[in-house]
């Protein structure tokens, strides 16, 4: 198999790339055919642990609001603007990181938005109100925002094809796993320290996590590909990744290029890509919608139904749980049968359960209320963290990031509508309306991901290969 101009050495394997004297060098034949070196998993650990205190800081204003209510005297309406604040940080993080990632680097904006969001999550632990704490908020989400399609990019990029739909998904996982120990860990610390200590923690994570990205992330090797003034750093990087090619290589990336006749924004509705990129827009609008409403509000809705704090923490710890087992089997999934099927199956298991737990008394039948919610959970989050793969897979190595953060920063304005109509919804309606809307929601996502042309196929590892 060859690799470069001249052809390889005699005895090489499809995963195991020979050296190369000279010539020109496809990137991305040589990464995604080529064996999955150390490094490169490296690099998809640092990712995936960008996306764990990504996730754990983003869901700690939900522990906190039961808590402020009680302790400030104010209601659950005016906690709106700082959830709403938090969301439109994220939905600008995102748009601008996708931009600055394809621009000057996947690792710098993976490095960047961690020390934001954990600087300002910090700071929320000093506010004296709730304006201060909605101004904090809106900074972490820049850098929340920013690390989602900044990481889940870097984790593509590096995945040879063959595992990068589990790679991914594994990585987006992170973000209920984030939560579900942010769940746990509020449920022990907001009783004993107060709120204060749950974001003194939430922050300090983070931080450390930077030092460490600086320290150990290397930059994405397509990219790198991509600068010809930086291929000697390209040619240092794949002889860690096990791929010796020689000081004078050129580079360049066939698969792709074929594939990106246009470059930027716009390229987005080229190519036949229109009608995707609109369908997953509305897909993660109404997915976010409906994940943030949990995130945001479910221990809120919990606490409002005579459950305790702790109780309330369980309620979102065991639906993240079940989110990372619904993104990690949904990976599986999509491995074997493609993206189509999975994730509509997965759509209506999220309407499905949401709606049967209507009929559930939270103060009657807790424990079959929380079992519901890791259900629900399992399917809502299966479908979120999988998209992420279905970006990597609709577009091109040029505007996948752009891709990606523009369908996130569009699903952020259904999270942001979640912030005031999560709030409305429990105040009229209670746990009945609120579950009612997590269900239709669901519906939505169902249709628009059903008008996706461009679903991963279920050959796609065995065509790659």
């Amino acid at each position: 198999m060859s690799y470069a101009t001249p052809a390889p050495a005699t005895g090489a394997t499809p995963h195991e790339p020979p050296a190369i004297a000279g010539g020109t060098v496809d990137i991305g034949r040589t990464l995604d055919e080529g064996p999955y070196a150390t490094l490169q998993k490296i690099a998809v650990v640092l990712a995936a642990l960008s996306i764990v205190v990504d996730g754990f800081d983003s869901q700690l204003i939900g522990f906190a609001i039961p808590v402020l209510i009680k302790e400030w005297g104010i209601t659950r309406n005016a906690f709106a603007p700082v959830v709403a604040a938090g969301l439109i940080g994220m939905g600008i993080g995102s748009a601008f990181a996708g931009l600055f990632a394809d621009r000057f680097g996947r690792r710098w904006a993976v490095v960047g938005s961690v020390l934001v969001f954990g600087s300002a999550t910090c700071a929320i632990g000093l506010a004296p109100n709730v304006a201060t704490i909605a101004a904090l908020r809106f900074i972490a989400g820049l850098g929340i925002g920013g690390a989602l399609p900044s990481s889940t990019t870097m984790t593509a990029e590096f995945t040879p094809a063959r595992f990068r739909t589990f790679a991914v998904t594994a990585t987006i996982v992170c973000v209920p796993l984030g939560g579900m120990v942010a769940g746990l860990f509020a449920a022990q610390v907001l009783p004993a320290y107060g709120w204060r200590a749950l974001f003194f923690v939430g922050g300090v994570l983070p931080l450390l996590l930077a030092f460490l990205l600086l320290v150990a992330l290397p930059e994405s090797p397509r990219f790198l590909a991509r600068r010809p003034r930086r291929w000697p750093e390209l040619v240092r990087l794949l002889g860690r990744m096990a791929r010796q090619v020689a000081p004078d290589a050129v580079f360049t990336d066939v698969r792709e290029q074929s594939a990106e006749r246009h470059a930027g924004f716009t390229a987005l509705f080229r190519d036949g890509r229109a009608r995707d990129t609109v369908a997953i827009w509305w897909a993660f609008f109404m997915c976010l919608l409906a994940v943030y409403s949990a995130f945001s509000w479910l221990p809120a809705m919990l606490t409002s139904e005579g459950l305790s704090v702790s109780l309330a923490g369980y309620g979102l710890s065991a639906y993240n749980l079940g989110g990372v087992i619904g993104a990690l089997l949904c990976a599986l999934a999509i491995t074997r049968f493609g993206s189509r099927v999975p994730l509509l199956l997965c759509c209506a298991g999220g309407a499905a359960s949401a709606w049967m737990m209507l009929g559930v008394g939270a103060a009657q039948h807790t424990g079959w209320l929380i079992l519901g919610l890791g259900l629900h959970g399992l399917f809502v989050n299966a479908v979120q963290s999988t998209m992420y793969a279905l970006c990597a897979y609709v577009y091109p190595t040029s505007v996948r990031a752009t891709g990606t953060a523009s369908a996130l920063a569009f699903g952020r304005v259904g999270a942001i509508l979640s912030a005031f109509a999560g709030a409305a919804v429990i105040t009229a309606g209670g746990a009945t309306g609120y579950l009612a809307m997590l269900g239709a929601a669901m519906v939505v996502v169902l249709i628009a991901l059903a008008v996706v042309g461009r679903h991963i196929p279920k050959d796609l590892a065995r065509r790659e290969r």
